[in-house]
């Protein structure tokens, strides 16, 4: 069953210097108060991997916490760039950052893998691409029953997944609903996870396309009201497109970013 903690304690207990972290949410329940507190917690030497890292992994790479990410695409949704992000990469600001680049299609299937205790996904997939050239992790295998060439790439199995969801039932099984990414596969990916929720209820309302993830693969749940913020959660809050498009000057100037941080992350505020 999954331990009840503080969002502080929950950090401090399961995400250590070195790790490798997934955090995943799919256009909502995207964990912010989970990255602010690692922010907050100034987590070094992080492998960050993400689907698809947009601000919160901006603001976690600019804020020096991160080392190694893995992704398989970046950037601000419907607005450009991830400035924090390029800079470590080209300019080695905070620090220099690498990137391992997958598709969405192979980080899916590793997932997956990872759920299941494999050490690789097969897929069909980088068939004409560039991504084997600069990623050694993307093999080529031969199906031994129909000799098909194959792509195979590791599977993910991180240190410690983050997910946000809508609500936790007193016995720690936890509710996804609306538009549902891999995190069910992150949690069960993960030698650790924790889960920030909206709220505690005693019994889980489950209406279609919902995901219950069982408390017994749960190492905490935390209450975090707003935690996805600006992001959304369904049900409970629309997503801030103002402060999406307003990151854009924020980030790319590093005096503004580091403003922004003292503010509304290390004040412990929400610009949200």
């Amino acid at each position: 069953m999954a331990d009840f903690l503080s969002l502080p304690d929950s950090i401090s207990r399961y995400v250590i210097d070195g790790a490798t972290v997934a955090m995943e949410g799919f256009t909502h329940l995207i964990p912010f108060a989970a990255g602010h507190e690692i922010i907050r917690q100034k987590k070094r030497d992080l492998t960050l991997i993400r689907m698809t890292p947009d601000l919160i992994y901006d603001q976690m790479i600019g804020a020096g916490c991160a080392k190694k990410l893995i992704f398989s695409w970046g950037g601000n949704p419907g607005v450009g760039s991830l400035h924090r992000l390029r800079d470590a990469v080209e300019k080695g600001w905070p620090h220099a950052i690498e990137i391992l680049e997958h598709s969405h299609a192979a980080m899916a299937n590793a997932f997956e893998a990872g759920a299941a205790g494999l050490p690789l996904a097969i897929l069909r997939g980088y068939i004409g691409s560039d991504l084997p050239k600069v990623n050694d992790q993307i093999k080529f295998i031969e199906c031994p029953f129909t000799g098909e060439r194959l792509a195979a790439v590791p599977s993910i199995r991180p240190d410690v997944s983050i997910v946000h969801a809508q609500k936790a039932d007193k016995h720690g099984n936890v509710l996804v609903e609306g538009i549902i990414g891999v995190q069910k596969e992150a949690v069960l990916a993960a030698r650790h996870s924790i889960v920030t929720v909206e709220e505690i209820v005693d019994t889980l309302d489950c209406g279609p396309n919902a995901c219950v993830i069982p408390g017994w693969v749960i190492s905490a749940v935390t209450v975090a009201p707003g935690g996805a913020r600006p992001s959304y959660t369904h049900g409970y809050y629309p997503r801030s497109n103002k402060f999406y498009k307003d990151w854009d000057a924020i980030a790319r100037d590093r005096e503004a970013f580091t403003a922004w941080l003292d503010a509304h992350v290390f004040a412990k505020g929400d610009e949200s």
